[in-house]
């Protein structure tokens, strides 16, 4: 197998495997960041239209022709995990709008070398597919959940129902899925007066609490200074009601850009609280970054603030082979930015439903 090493120079170059060795190499771009973890969208569809994500009306999306099938998405995956990729994280879109997506968690969680099988999800669908994906190898869940108050819910969402989500919440539990964390995005003037009520949401139900900077991605134009919250302005409101302090040592799960923290909760009578904030923006972490995304129909993204240019879809339909399509892969990595342009407030003129998160 052909696999991506680092010459002398820093470049990337090809080079073949060890004798007696499944995975003996890691993908890793020209900025000496190692990618491991493949985000794959599967639907750029949602049962939701969050204002942060999706415009409320006219969004377009792709042709179901367009779609990666299932065994197409299960061939790409096995030629990343032949490349190093050791976390597949499915998302959308919502992916459990996609038909019959327990069947590709199935296809997925067959895949030797595939260490970590997640999803994220808005959970509205949950309740009852929790048990079938947990079943077909599913291992872990990020459920996104932005406020607790139904009415506030729904503004967001534009056409969610809270009651859905935490039936979800509910189901997923109960059928043993551990770790789950909830994704909440920042927005200030919205949900800038919960973050205590989530905090205390999260610890009662041992929820790993992830807050999220508003990024400016999206069709709407409505990320700007009334909309933005740093997620050091999210530390201080929290600190009202959490003693908080960094927890580098949280042995959480599924790695990725979030930096974590603990609390505990002032005067107690709570469990502790397992935080996680994930600052884009204003405390950029691109030299972490150890990720690529897949889009639904089969482009590969380098990076979340540029657009792929590679049709992984078309070399794959056009009868490529698995090491056509790792030079192929390779060459698209060369091309890797060293880091996005969010802390310049560029915006990216894409749905982040059509991008894949």
């Amino acid at each position: 197998m052909t696999v991506l090493a680092r010459c002398a120079t820093g470049a990337l170059s090809l080079g073949g495997g060890l004798p007696g060795r499944a995975h003996p190499f890691s993908l890793v771009d020209l900025h000496a960041r190692k990618v491991e973890y493949l985000r794959v969208s599967v639907t750029d569809r949602c049962n939701y239209r969050c204002t942060y994500c999706m415009p409320a009306d006219g969004a377009e999306v792709v042709r179901r022709a367009d779609l990666l099938t299932f065994d197409e998405v299960a061939a790409l995956v096995r030629v990343f995990v032949g490349m190093g990729v050791r976390k597949v994280r499915l998302t959308g879109g919502e992916p459990l709008v996609r038909r019959d997506v327990v069947r590709l968690v199935d296809k997925i969680a067959a895949i030797d070398g595939v260490a970590d099988l997640s999803m994220t999800t808005n959970g509205h669908l949950l309740a009852g597919l929790a048990r079938p994906l947990r079943d077909a190898g599913l291992r872990r869940l990020n459920v996104s959940l932005d406020t607790l108050d139904p009415a506030r819910f729904r503004q967001v969402t534009r056409q969610g129902t809270l009651e859905a989500v935490l039936a979800g919440l509910d189901a997923a539990a109960a059928a043993g899925f551990a770790h789950t964390k909830l994704n909440v995005v920042a927005l200030r003037g919205l949900n800038d007066g919960e973050f205590g009520a989530l905090a205390d949401f999260a610890a009662q139900r041992d929820l790993l609490l992830r807050f999220i900077e508003y990024m400016p991605i999206g069709v709407d134009d409505h990320w700007g200074p009334e909309t933005f919250l740093p997620i050091a302005e999210v530390r201080d409101r929290l600190s009202l009601t959490w003693d908080l302090a960094p927890d580098p040592n949280s042995g959480v799960p599924g790695g990725g850009p979030a930096v974590h923290w603990r609390g505990e909760r002032h005067g107690g009578g709570l469990p502790p609280l397992r935080l996680g904030f994930i600052a884009a923006v204003s405390e950029k972490f691109c030299q972490a970054c150890n990720r690529v995304r897949l889009s639904a129909t089969g482009t590969l993204r380098e990076c979340l603030s540029a657009q792929g240019a590679l049709s992984l879809r078309d070399l794959l339909r056009g009868g490529a082979s698995a090491a056509s399509l790792e030079r192929a892969i390779g060459e698209a990595l060369s091309g890797k930015v060293a880091a996005h342009r969010f802390d310049r407030a560029v915006a990216t003129g894409e749905a982040m439903s059509s991008i894949g998160g």
